[in-house]
């Protein structure tokens, strides 16, 4: 026979139970969940975020809402889905900047591994070599020239230290041996604003956000960081066919949640990605915007996991030898 001390004992430790693994005591959503984006709204990754906010709504039932946690190249909301209940509730936009450079950059309170869980792989982008509509080179020799015979005197625009317009800066200093100042912004939405107002001079941008400016020829669009043209935009040409052989760049998008969040809701919100990443509205918008969606079978945890595991082994000796650091 139980004893009432039994039953209340057994009651105690039900409910330490369900507090501790609230998933337990709820089908999973039972309530709105948010993505934070670590960057200001109008960027890339916001862009993207909200694209698949609705189509992920209809598969998981609840309204996922995008929270723009901003700051620190993106480390301040990454750090704070790091420490968030992994229940689900909480996820990261992760780009390959946050989740694979900022790591060498920054002193960061969490570890861009181990403190996450993979959920899915949305879609790859390159960017576009940008310059304000006033700058006098209309093609990409002519600008490589002009940044030649005006050393450090132009304003590079990059959405942070460590962000994929920065690094490809870089890049493309070392390889067209110019010189120019860089311009940190806390995002790529206010970056590319000041591109438009000819606040500074050039910058890479996802075509994502930059491809309405340059078809309303508020800036110019010199290259695309890619081995074949922009379906999107096929008057821009490739960095082979501009003159710069071989510089090319991309950078993914991804969904990550906290450690430990349990395998059935990861496989929720991957199938909820993956449903919404098929539906045609939203394939026609991305390829609209220059985005590659990559095939459903790469579309899994297991293959981001394997994507920013090559971009590590890739990008942290590239990044340490380039000697960037966050001040």
């Amino acid at each position: 026979m139980i004893t009432k001390r039994g039953f209340l004992l057994a009651l105690a430790a039900s409910a330490s139970i369900i507090a501790i693994c609230p998933a337990l005591a709820e089908v999973y959503p039972a309530r709105p969940i948010t993505i934070v984006v670590p960057f200001p709204a109008g960027g890339p990754m916001d862009t993207v975020g909200r694209i698949l906010a609705e189509p992920m709504r209809a598969s998981l039932g609840r309204p996922l809402t995008i929270e723009n946690v901003t700051g620190a190249g993106g480390t301040i909301g990454v750090g704070r889905v790091a420490r968030a209940l992994p229940d689900g509730y909480t996820i990261a936009m992760g780009i390959s900047s946050t989740h694979v450079v900022n790591t060498v950059i920054y002193t960061l309170h969490y570890d861009v591994v181990n403190d996450f869980q993979p959920i899915a792989l949305l879609a790859k982008s390159p960017v576009l070599i940008l310059a304000k509509s006033a700058m006098p080179a209309n093609d990409l020799t002519g600008l490589i020239a002009w940044l030649k015979a005006n050393p450090d005197k132009a304003l590079f625009g990059t959405a942070g230290v460590g962000s994929p317009p920065h690094i490809a800066g870089v890049l493309f200093q070392q390889l067209t041996d110019t010189r120019f100042q860089f311009v940190h912004y806390r995002g790529g939405a206010p970056m590319l604003q000041d591109l438009v107002a000819g606040q500074i001079d050039l910058d890479t941008d996802a075509p994502v956000t930059a491809l309405p400016h340059v078809r309303a020829g508020s800036i110019k669009a010199f290259a695309v960081t890619a081995r074949s043209r922009l379906p999107s935009a096929p008057d821009v040409p490739t960095v082979d066919e501009a003159g710069l052989p071989g510089f090319y760049f991309t950078t993914w998008f991804a969904f990550f949640a906290p450690k430990g969040t349990p395998k059935p809701i990861i496989d929720k919100l991957n199938a909820a990605a993956a449903e919404a990443l098929a539906t045609p509205e939203v394939r026609a918008r991305f390829a609209d915007l220059g985005l590659d969606l990559y095939p459903r079978e790469e579309q899994t945890p297991e293959a981001l996991a394997a994507v920013q595991k090559a971009d590590i082994e890739k990008w942290w000796p590239i990044i340490k030898a380039a000697g960037i650091r966050a001040e």
